[in-house]
């Protein structure tokens, strides 16, 4: 663990002006600490308390003593999410309408958080709170759109997207280069490093540094984990070695029932079809069995990455509880995007491919077949606006307030972070902040979901992403994904058919037609763009 020693002496440095901070206050601050923990690109039914077959013995108590939002939404990919969690706004009106691309003439799409949003870093910090980060950033991989630069007091974060979980690969040519930092200072991963531990440690310690101070504090955990490459201690990968060697169909007929049984789903929903291009989802039994030995590799490599991740939050928990916080920290997980259908086999980057999957010289990606199965029951994948893209669990857990196992179908969007966060620390959403006009946020608290289990009043929510789009209104859902769904816009009833599968645009042309004009409106007001334009721009700079 020696790799976490580098960073002491500086921790210690900055621990006098948190000290400072916190002598103004002349009691105790009651208000709660708040942790927000991202998991990165895990399916919906990766969990334990979602059905799944993997051990998340933490997640799962947190679940089962505080919230599971069952209906829960995120941006559909890693940058536009980010962007939200951090600033409460719709991605395109913070800046991050796509990736990190760097075009500052597309305000919409200039791939770094704008002036005229707030962090929930900056908002909290302004509240009086210590704000804290340990993980990835991704939301602007350039000075001066750094995390310390956006309101966060101490950090250790991986500024970029995605990377070997054992090193950082090196420079890679029209890209940034890939970046780690402790406070603004140069991190360079050292022996025994394992990304998804770092960042756990890294959390804990920050935490740890609270201990003494009267002053409440932020903290946002985000994971790499599971995002590929496929990495994870051999140990880990021997628990769940051999246990998907039934095949996906199976695997993920066995979660379907669990989630039934759980009463995660309705019954009225059916399991959707695998995806139905037949090379990228080819059936099981006609693999010979060294591909099914591979197919089974990254699977179990993927569940240990999952594994690995919840015993780092199991060392948050553990922290807060021998500090006797655990009651008086709200504690909120979910995934930024539905499971990765991304093929990144021998990715072109410089790692040596020779490795076996799961191993540092190997770079693996789990396919479109197990993304399948771990976005059970839904249709699709990450970056696509139909559930299996957007859709995430939400735990909340926080005693002071949550009452223990229950369960919600309450409607939830990401951009209802920073109400609920600025609700429990007593502060007000800016109008301004250091000069600049803020947008207004349009997520809502969910405050009155965690006290009554009461929904929110959420009348419109939208989506867009690469020309993936969709709206929702109620139950109704409009959609009309980029591709690998219905191929003009498609109506459903989610309360009758969250899997997606009776298109009523049919039946209801009115219907539709309101929902396409609501969505057209907001796209014009908040500067989305046809893909094919941004991509060209783009490319051509």
């Amino acid at each position: 663990m020696h790799y976490r020693f580098s960073w002491i002496a500086g921790l210690f440095l900055l621990l006098g002006s948190c000290q400072e901070k916190a002598s103004d206050t002349t009691q105790t601050d009651e208000r709660p600490n708040i942790i927000i923990i991202l998991a990165d690109d895990m399916g919906y039914s990766d969990l334990g308390c979602m059905g799944s077959e993997i051990n998340t013995p933490t997640l799962d108590r947190l679940a089962g003593n505080g919230l599971l939002m069952t209906q829960f939404y995120n941006a559909g990919r890693c940058c536009p999410t980010r962007a939200s969690l951090l600033t409460g706004l719709y991605p395109h009106q913070a800046g991050m309408g796509s990736m990190t691309f760097d075009l500052p003439e597309l305000p919409a799409y200039q791939g770094y958080l704008n002036q005229n949003c707030v962090t929930l870093g900056e908002a909290l910090g302004d509240a009086g709170y210590t704000t804290l980060l340990s993980g990835k950033w991704h939301v602007g991989e350039h000075r001066p759109h750094w995390p310390g630069d956006r309101g966060f007091d101490q950090y250790f974060a991986f500024i970029n997207g995605a990377s070997s979980y054992y090193n950082l690969d090196p420079y890679r040519p029209g890209r940034a280069p890939l970046e780690m930092t402790l406070n603004g200072e140069p991190y360079t991963p050292g022996e025994g490093f394992y990304m998804t531990d770092a960042i756990s440690d890294y959390a804990t310690d920050f935490i740890a540094a609270q201990k003494d101070s009267t002053a409440p504090f932020f903290l946002y955990l985000a994971y790499t984990a599971p995002h590929w490459p496929l990495h994870a201690p051999e140990s880990e990968i021997a628990k769940y070695r051999n246990k998907y060697k039934s095949g996906w169909a199976k695997i993920r007929q066995q979660r379907y029932e669990r989630m039934l049984e759980l009463g995660i789903i309705d019954s009225a929903w059916a399991l959707s079809p695998a995806f139905p291009d037949l090379k990228k989802v080819p059936d099981w039994d006609t693999l010979s069995e060294e591909e099914q030995d591979l197919w089974d590799l990254r699977m179990a490599t993927y569940a240990a990455m999952v594994d690995r991740m919840d015993q780092g939050i199991g060392k948050v928990v553990a922290q807060l509880e021998a500090q006797s916080e655990l009651n008086n920290t709200l504690i909120v997980f979910l995934s930024d995007n539905g499971g990765c259908h991304e093929e990144v086999y021998n990715w072109n980057i410089a790692y040596d491919q020779s490795g076996k999957t799961g191993g540092p010289k190997s770079f693996d990606a789990y396919g479109f077949a197990w993304a399948n199965v771990s976005n059970t029951p839904f249709r699709l994948f990450k970056s696509l606006t139909m559930e299996g893209g957007i859709s995430t669990p939400l735990i909340a857990h926080f005693p002071a307030m949550i009452k223990g196992g229950q369960k919600s179908n309450a409607l939830g969007h990401i951009t209802d972070l920073m109400p609920t966060c600025l609700d429990l620390a007593n502060a007000t959403y800016p109008e301004e902040f250091q000069g600049n006009i803020i947008t207004p946020t349009p997520g809502k608290s969910l405050v009155p979901v965690f006290r009554e289990q009461r929904q929110t009043h959420r009348e419109l929510i939208y989506w867009e992403h690469n020309d993936s789009k969709a709206i929702r209104k109620g139950d109704w859902k409009l959609v009309l994904p980029s591709w690998g769904g219905p191929e003009d816009w498609a109506l459903y009833n989610l309360k009758e058919d969250r899997s997606e599968l009776k298109d009523l645009s049919g039946q209801h042309p009115e219907k539709a037609e309101e929902m396409r004009l609501a969505f057209e409106s907001w796209a014009d007001s908040v500067g989305v763009m046809p893909w094919p334009e941004v991509n060209k721009i783009r490319k051509n700079r």
